[in-house]
């Protein structure tokens, strides 16, 4: 009698949702009050990047964001790491009187020296080019991002994303060259990729 008692419990015990008020429901995750909660920046470089809210008039709570990393009431996150590590600070957020708090991070990378992969790239008239600058030095896990700095120079039919991605199918030939701003971790630096089109 004692054996089918215990599987029976047993059974009763492995069933998922019997009853709803044996259920323990999961939290919902905290909703998100800002476009990037994340910052990647590097020890000893100025830092100029900002926090977004989703919602307009939101005003912002200052705090230290991290060693030597500020943030403003107006959202602007300013100053120079003063050494690595990750570092996450709830932030206050208030719109018309009702507030939140959204966690903010910052990782902190010790300086690393990159060089762009790729700064020259060749096409034909008429056919789609497709080629990447890339970087080679950049800290694990970390994305460089790029700016074209005068989209004038870029040649008909070409374009340089935010990704390094340069692509895109030339309409006319002749030799561009284009300045583009690349940053890893908030260490920035000015280059110039040439596009040739035969």
């Amino acid at each position: 009698m004692r054996t089918i008692l215990t599987a029976v419990l047993l059974a009763c015990a492995v069933i998922p949702g019997m009853s709803p008020a044996h259920r323990v429901p999961r939290p919902d995750p905290p909703p998100a009050h800002v476009v990037v909660d994340t910052f990647y920046v590097t020890v000893g470089i100025e830092v100029h990047d900002r926090l977004v809210p989703y919602e307009d008039d939101v005003a912002v709570g200052a705090t230290t964001l991290a060693p030597g990393v500020e943030l403003d009431r107006e959202g602007n996150l300013r100053g120079r790491p003063q050494r690595p590590g990750v570092f996450a600070t709830p932030v206050r957020l208030c719109d018309k009187g009702h507030c939140v708090e959204q966690r903010v991070t910052v990782i902190v990378y010790d300086y690393v020296s990159w060089r762009p992969r790729l700064l020259t790239f060749l096409g034909r008239v008429g056919i789609r080019l497709d080629g990447e600058i890339g970087v080679d030095g950049a800290p694990t896990g970390v994305l460089p991002t790029y700016t074209v700095t005068n989209a004038s120079k870029l040649p008909r039919g070409i374009s340089i994303g935010p990704d390094g991605q340069v692509g895109g199918i030339p309409i006319l030939s002749g030799v561009s060259r284009v300045p583009v701003r690349i940053c890893v971790a908030g260490n920035c630096s000015g280059v110039v990729v040439t596009v040739i089109v035969v």
